[in-house]
């Protein structure tokens, strides 16, 4: 397929690996900070297929994953007990709330429907006018944009019965907070291309200047992933530090002015707590204060009590970039996709998932 298998040719995946080798003298780390990256890194085994001497390190760049418990069982609330159309992305139905997911709240009667677009939950409220309706909106940067322009078309309408529920997260603050970290030991950075799409690389240059990281705006096909391990490398080599785009088929320094536009009409910054890892300032949009009518936590004033994540579960540190899915006790045995104990084994970007499913350390 065209724009695809041009990506995946393993001859030219040969030459970069030898790149590699032939650049890299001392050891090195290196965060892939997007889930999606982590999976073509294992599904394509080429984590194994690197020298020794250049370790991937997975970042916390699964919006599914970082999603807190406490929105979750907000989520489940609404269903269950406020008698809402609840709107989602599939991928959130089988993350573990704090006693049940959205999935189980679904079997219960709840009125739950997987949309692939926040547009369509506007449908949804325009032809259901007795009823309010909700949408889960979930992601990093990248899916803000619709979000956003779902309520601006909902406050064209005049719709009163249409809001969201979010749990929007930021991708340079997380990076900054990695960094940060006096656990943290990494050298250089891929970042996420589908971010930076929309955002833009600009933020990620006060980044490189202040920690002296190198940071390779990175795509997703297995030659991506390659040329950004190799450009990565080479600065390190050198001794430098900068922002590089490997992901400039897609990828302009200013990203979608457009998209950036809505996200600020409708949103603002403010700080965000991330599951498994903790508040990060100044890294979450929250709806803004006069678009307050289209904001599900003003909206139904949902109290509920915090509860403690499962103390078996270490995918904080795994999302952190401390731990990898295979150091936890519980991975692939009480652990799987089908019972899942965090996130990141259940959604389609989580580190603990992509080993379950393409590392071969776990029997079918």
């Amino acid at each position: 397929m065209k724009y695809m298998s041009e990506y995946r040719d393993p001859e030219l995946a040969k030459k970069y690996l030898e790149e590699i080798k032939k650049t890299v003298t001392q050891p090195w780390s290196i965060m892939e900070v997007c889930g999606g990256q982590t999976h073509s890194l294992v599904k394509n085994g080429i984590i194994e297929m690197l020298p020794k001497t250049v370790t991937m390190i997975h970042g916390p760049g699964c919006p599914v994953c970082v999603t807190p418990l406490n929105i979750i069982d907000k989520a489940i609330h609404l269903a269950l007990e406020e008698n809402v159309i609840l709107c989602s992305f599939g991928d959130m139905l089988r993350v573990p709330g704090s006693k049940k997911n959205l999935l189980e709240a679904k079997a219960e009667g709840a009125d739950i429907r997987i949309l692939y677009s926040p547009l369509e939950a506007v449908r949804i409220a325009e032809d259901n006018p007795e009823k309010e309706v909700v949408f889960f909106a979930v992601g990093f940067e990248t899916t803000a944009p619709a979000n956003a322009l779902s309520v601006i078309h909902a406050h064209r309408k005049e719709l009163k019965n249409y809001s969201i529920l979010t749990s929007h997260v930021l991708v340079p603050p997380a990076i900054k907070a990695v960094i940060d970290d006096e656990e943290s030991k990494i050298d250089g950075f891929l970042a996420a291309g589908h971010v930076c799409t929309i955002m833009g690389n600009s933020e990620y240059h006060p980044l490189s200047k202040t920690y002296e990281v190198p940071i390779v705006v990175t795509g997703f096909e297995p030659l991506d992933v390659l040329q950004g391990i190799l450009m990565v490398v080479r600065q390190l080599e050198a001794n430098e530090a900068q922002v590089e785009n490997q992901y400039a088929r897609i990828v302009k320094e200013e990203g979608n002015p457009e998209a950036q536009k809505m996200i600020h009409q409708i949103f603002e910054i403010k700080n965000q707590v991330w599951r498994g890892i903790g508040e990060i300032p100044d890294s979450g949009y929250q709806v803004r204060p006069e678009y307050a009518d289209f904001d599900a936590k003003r909206k139904f004033k949902i109290e509920i009590p915090e509860a403690p994540e499962n103390p078996d579960c270490i995918s904080g540190q795994i999302m952190k970039g401390l731990k990898k899915p295979f150091e936890c006790s519980q991975f692939g045995k009480k652990c799987k996709p089908t019972n899942p104990l965090g996130a990141p084994m259940v959604s389609s970007e989580g580190a603990c998932a992509a080993y379950y499913h393409f590392s071969g350390l776990v029997e079918a």
